[in-house]
């Protein structure tokens, strides 16, 4: 009896929760969908999300964090500081990317590394002056360019040699996402796209309920980036997408064709046929980490990379014998493959 009095004194409470939960759950179902746009990492970015509210400073608050912790080009952050050797406190986003790179740059056999910058940069000098770096330029820098030259310990960077500089560039565009993603969750929207210079988090449905569907752009060779073919439209919900490619970014020399990028292991440029590979991941991090990775790799060890772990697809394009591109994808992504 008691209990019986005790579960009707519960009852109007109870019916008070659902229909507040009812009500919460249809005002955002009915909201409209925004968009915010803007520049951050020195590209741009574009938020759609279904949301009664404007988040929009919020989102830009999450942006600037990630830039004070990642960005070489902010004086005042926590890389620049590493990166010049100063006494400072990294961060926990420091930390976590840090962390993150390290794993994958294991996980790859080197072929992520966020310490490849000054050999990059030494190559990128090369393709505007038309003097390529000769092989003791290569191995002046390499004595100072590798992942495992770096280790954490009690909360400070400790380098080998003091000259290593570090270079999330390829890293933090997803990682952005991810934060802002994580952001917009915890204000309880169910439907998103954040995007960030080509990389991608996307949550639930697009504004016409469907999934959202993220173009793959055909590799042409295009310096000015001014094509827009697709080669493929991909249907994806709930998880993270990211692109790397070598096709407008390069150098003819003496008929030989230089991508930018420089496989970290031997400081010189790579020369497989790997024109873009685009990864999907549950998180942007991983996902714009292993991008680049797989650009290095080329299209066989990145192969054996998908097959240990079975967390991440990849859509790779490549050049054929012929000049014709061929594809290869993930069987699991060939559903999600727009027909």
């Amino acid at each position: 009896m008691k209990n019986k009095k005790r579960l009707l004194w519960q009852l109007p409470f109870l019916t008070f929760l659902i229909i507040g939960t009812v009500i919460i759950v249809g005002r955002q179902n009915n909201a409209e969908y925004r968009n915010n746009h803007g520049m951050i990492f020195g590209t741009t970015y574009n938020i759609t999300y279904q949301s009664d509210q404007n988040l929009e400073q919020g989102m830009k608050a999450v942006l600037q964090e990630v830039d004070n912790a990642l960005s070489p080009f902010n004086p005042k952050s926590v890389i620049t500081a590493v990166n010049e050797n100063r006494t400072v406190k990294l961060n926990a986003m420091f930390t976590e990317v840090y962390r993150r790179a390290m794993e994958i740059s294991a996980v790859t056999d080197g072929a992520f590394d966020i310490t490849v910058a000054p050999i990059v940069n030494q190559w990128g000098f090369g393709f505007k002056t038309k003097q390529f770096p000769d092989k003791q330029d290569i191995d002046s820098i390499m004595l100072f360019v590798g992942y495992e030259k770096l280790k954490l310990e009690n909360g400070k960077i400790i380098k080998d040699d003091p000259r290593t500089m570090l270079d999330c560039s390829s890293i933090a565009k997803g990682y952005g996402c991810d934060k802002v993603a994580e952001y917009l969750r915890s204000k309880g929207v169910e439907n998103f796209m954040v995007e960030i210079g080509g990389e991608i988090v996307v949550k639930g449905s697009n504004p016409k309920g469907k999934p959202w569907k993220i173009g793959v752009s055909k590799p042409v060779n295009d310096s000015l980036a001014v094509s827009r073919d697709m080669q493929a439209v991909i249907n994806i919900s709930d998880c993270a997408m990211a692109t790397s490619g070598n096709y407008r970014n390069f150098y003819f020399k003496n008929g030989k064709k230089y991508a930018h990028t420089v496989d970290p292991k031997t400081g010189y440029p790579v020369q497989h046929n790997i024109l873009s590979a685009t990864v999907i991941a549950p998180d942007c991090t991983t996902a714009d980490a292993f991008a680049t990775a797989f650009m290095v790799m080329g299209l066989d060890k990145a192969k054996a990379v998908l097959d240990e772990h079975s967390y991440i697809m990849a859509y790779f394009i490549c050049s054929g014998d012929n000049g014709e591109n061929t594809v290869w994808c993930s069987p699991k992504l060939e559903r999600m493959i727009a027909k």
